[in-house]
């Protein structure tokens, strides 16, 4: 068991009204929550890391909890999400992807029976680094009007022994989608695709 240490939370929320087109009638909203936190194997090569996943599934339910909160807390309003993390210099992609199961189990858990994956990017990268966290819909991963990313950084972080881990949801589409595929009225909802 390795402790996660936590430096900063940071929590952005855009509220988006129009893109040149008509103004929204229901302005979706998207919502990012970011920890700074130690990275453990920074430095260092570790064979056997997959412990610090387990160690990492609180953290996954209190992001996502305030990250909900944040939203106004009423789940059903959630209609995309997705994940990412940006690794400090002093250590390696995998120590990244170590997030994929507690960022992403503890949003499906959060929100109940939701059938997508969560989709995920992940990097190495130094302090200030952007990273853009690709968003679909919680239901089916097909719906294009879904199809979206946030980009985000956050000024100090990650330092080099550190990783910036990220969460991300939505309460709607793009504001103007307009292309066309799979809709939201038209999920099956069998495989979390379609």
């Amino acid at each position: 068991m390795t402790d996660v240490v936590v430096r900063k939370f940071l929590i952005r929320i855009e509220e988006i009204f129009h893109e040149g087109g008509p103004v929204s009638a229901n302005p979706p909203r998207r919502g990012t929550i970011m920890a700074v936190v130690k990275n453990p194997y920074a430095g260092r090569y570790v064979e056997d890391i997959t412990g610090f996943m387990e160690d990492l599934k609180p953290l996954g339910l209190e992001m996502s909890t305030r990250l909900l909160n944040a939203l106004g807390g009423d789940k059903s309003v959630i209609e995309g999400y997705g994940k990412g993390a940006i690794v400090g210099e002093g250590g390696e992609l995998e120590h990244g992807a170590l997030w994929h199961m507690p960022g992403g189990h503890a949003m499906r858990a959060l929100l109940g029976d939701v059938k997508a994956i969560v989709p995920s990017a992940k990097k190495v990268g130094g302090v200030g680094a952007n990273i853009d966290i690709p968003i679909t819909h919680i239901h089916a991963s097909y719906v294009r009007s879904h199809f979206d990313a946030i980009e985000v950084n956050v000024p100090d972080a990650p330092r080099a022994d550190e990783i910036v881990l990220i969460l991300s949801m939505t309460t709607g589409s793009r504001v103007h989608a307009r292309v066309g595929g799979l809709a939201v009225a038209d999920i099956k909802g069998e495989d979390g695709l379609r």
